[in-house]
């Protein structure tokens, strides 16, 4: 008899991360990885000093090198810290196409200094290239959350959005 409940669930939920970030999973997924940052920090203007800030700060010619790896497509196996900010970047621009109409609205919206207690009045780029993985997953949490209605409005015209009244609510009834 097992002496934990649930054990076998939180071993089995360890196996999976231990899995997740194994060497041969990392370099499958860190070349496509890097190519996308590099796409998505080309179309929010990001300097090179921001893009290795968003990295955790690497060489200058550590952060080229892998560069020149992805674009040619050979082997390159980042860290799991690395490609956990990459996948924060990921969310972040995601949420913006959700949100905004328009591509250029979202980056934006990440120029303008926000009012939000989290960001203190600065921008939210600010934050993205702080340099800390916290301060990356900071706003993508806020950008989930506005995504999920919460802080702000789904678009930039705030207050042209009226609440739902019981009529506009309808349940369905499906049979499965």
């Amino acid at each position: 008899m097992d002496k934990h409940p649930g054990s076998s669930n939180s071993s089995s939920a360890a196996r999976t991360a231990i899995a997740r970030f194994a060497p041969a999973n990392r370099r499958r997924l860190s070349g496509a990885s890097l190519r996308t940052f590099v796409v998505i920090a080309n179309h929010w203007g990001l300097t090179e000093k921001q893009r290795r800030l968003i990295l955790g700060n690497p060489a200058r010619s550590t952060y080229q090198g892998w560069v020149k790896k992805a674009r040619e497509h050979r082997d390159i196996t980042l860290s799991s810290d690395i490609l956990v900010r990459i996948s924060a970047i990921f969310g972040i621009h995601l949420g913006l196409r959700t949100l905004f109409g328009e591509e250029q609205e979202g980056v934006a919206w990440l120029r303008r200094p926000h009012g939000a207690r989290v960001f203190g009045g600065a921008a939210p780029i600010d934050l993205i290239t702080g340099g800390t993985q916290e301060a990356l997953m900071t706003v993508r949490r806020f950008i989930d959350a506005a995504r999920g209605g919460l802080y702000m409005s789904p678009s930039s015209d705030e207050g042209d959005w009226p609440p739902y009244d019981d009529s506009e609510i309808i349940f369905v009834d499906r049979e499965e």
